[in-house]
């Protein structure tokens, strides 16, 4: 690796390591507050829940791509994953700011499921937003064999949080005051 590579990757870590550590920082702090006397945004919930299926199904898609030998197509897939989070995050923060928290009204096994797939959703959620990055930042940095070695790791995770996204929506949404 060259110095000018190695300067580039440690670049890319630091803005990593600070994105990695301000979102859910931000994403925290703005969760606890309540915007005064706002419009609950009561429409958000099913469309950030359909967002979080269609990166599901982007992501499967991009991984089918790239087994297919057609880098552009993932390289756009995968771009557009990361936007979709970034929608969705500002969507579930909006949302969060303007209503109150639902409490889940199942009782029995399905409660402790729901939260059991609630916190590792969010647990996960926090871990893979560095791996994103990293895995993301490898292919700029043209270290392909990284990338593929993080992508192993980050795939995986990332579409565990897709997919639990919508299943939490799903599960919560009948306890809705709306």
């Amino acid at each position: 690796m060259t110095d000018e590579l190695t300067l580039k990757e440690k670049r890319f870590n630091k803005w990593i390591t600070v994105i990695s550590i301000a979102i859910p920082l931000v994403v925290a702090l703005l969760f606890g507050y309540k915007i005064p006397d706002a419009e609950p945004l009561s429409f958000l919930p099913p469309i950030y829940a359909g967002i979080n299926g269609l990166t599901a199904i982007l992501l499967i898609v991009a991984v089918i791509a790239i087994k297919n030998g057609k880098k552009k197509t993932h390289q756009k897939l995968m771009t557009t994953c990361i936007v979709l989070s970034a929608f969705f995050l500002v969507m579930y923060v909006a949302y969060h700011m303007t209503s109150e928290s639902t409490v889940f009204g199942g009782e029995g096994p399905i409660k402790y499921i729901y939260y059991f797939i609630l916190m590792t959703h969010i647990v996960l959620s926090i871990a893979v937003i560095p791996l994103v990055l990293i895995t993301y930042s490898k292919v700029y940095l043209d270290d392909f064999e990284s990338h593929r070695q993080w992508a192993k790791f980050t795939f995986p995770i990332w579409l565990y949080v897709a997919v639990t996204g919508v299943l939490v929506y799903l599960m919560i949404s009948p306890y809705y005051p709306y």
